[in-house]
């Protein structure tokens, strides 16, 4: 994004984005951030999309994969995977901005279905998440998308349109190759993308890694190694994150305790939990709840 742009972009998000964390909008897919606080680290699963930054700078960990991006970058996210995200740059001054828009992988199939001959033929690896650069051109698209949402009644002709030139901008990026195989029928990433769905679906459940090859068509050996490259995990691993991602967001939201929203998530042993939250998280369970709600507390008064 060029440099005209950016306060403008930036003061469009901060107007649409008037409570911390992350605020829908009248745009279907749309979300405005704001983070006031950096160097937090908060386990979240991502859906298929794409995050632009305008202001601040954000870091996402994929098991061992790390993702920095600030404003003139994008990050894209091209199945469901859980991650860590940590806001770098942010405070209450000058807080952390960003725009973030859902893929839909049907329209997605059918822009490529119809433009295949413009789209880029970069041979690079299909990743979960990866990062690019925002070009002018896809930097003006993001721009209009923001603007739209000053023109509520023009949102349900011109967004589906914008929404078709920004996959277009994506797909002809030189990072386009997951996003691609993302919509395409049958590659190996849609079938990945497929194993996850049913991951998430039973995530509290015992799910072997011979049932999931056999439901998306592939080999064991094949299908664990695919997914490994996509996602950086393992399936049970990556299960093993769903569950804790999970299991905190029910601590969090439902005041859950934390035996209770162990076995509701699959653990048959909660201390085996609380050793494996402390791993990925780096805090114990019950002190993060309990951190939470005395920042929320704090917010009220």
């Amino acid at each position: 994004m060029n440099t005209r742009q950016r306060p403008t972009l930036a003061a469009i998000v901060s107007q649409f984005a008037p409570n911390e964390g992350v605020n829908g909008t009248q745009i279907p897919g749309v979300e405005c951030l704001r983070f006031s606080r950096a160097g937090r680290r908060l386990p979240t699963v991502y859906n298929p999309c794409v995050c632009f930054i305008v202001q601040g700078k954000k870091r996402v960990l994929l098991r061992d994969q790390v993702f920095e991006y600030k404003p003139g970058e994008f990050l894209a996210v091209s199945v469901d995977v859980p991650v860590i995200g940590e806001v770098v740059e942010g405070s209450s001054a000058r807080p952390y901005l960003g725009l973030k828009i859902s893929l839909d992988q049907a329209q997605l199939a059918e822009l490529v279905a119809t433009g295949e001959r413009c789209l880029s033929n970069t041979q690079l690896p299909s990743r979960a998440v990866f990062v690019g650069q925002s070009d002018d051109k896809l930097s003006d698209c993001i721009a209009r998308i923001a603007d739209l949402l000053f023109a509520p009644k023009e949102i349900s002709v011109l967004a589906p349109l914008l929404q078709r030139e920004l996959y277009f901008r994506l797909l002809t990026s030189p990072h386009a190759q997951s996003i691609t195989k993302l919509a395409q029928r049958g590659s190996h990433l849609q079938r990945i993308a497929q194993a996850i769905r049913i991951l998430r679906h039973q995530f509290d459940k015992p799910v072997r890694v011979e049932y999931l090859a056999n439901q998306v068509g592939m080999s064991v050996s094949s299908f664990h190694a695919h997914f490994k490259r996509v996602t950086a995990m393992s399936p049970l691993q990556f299960q093993k994150q769903l569950r804790l991602t999970e299991a905190r967001q029910m601590m969090l939201s439902t005041q859950c305790d934390v035996v209770s929203a162990a076995y509701r998530v699959g653990y048959e042993s909660p201390s085996q939990f609380n050793r494996e939250y402390v791993r990925a998280f780096g805090v114990t369970p019950g002190r993060d709840a309990d951190q939470h709600r005395v920042e929320q507390l704090g917010k009220r008064t």
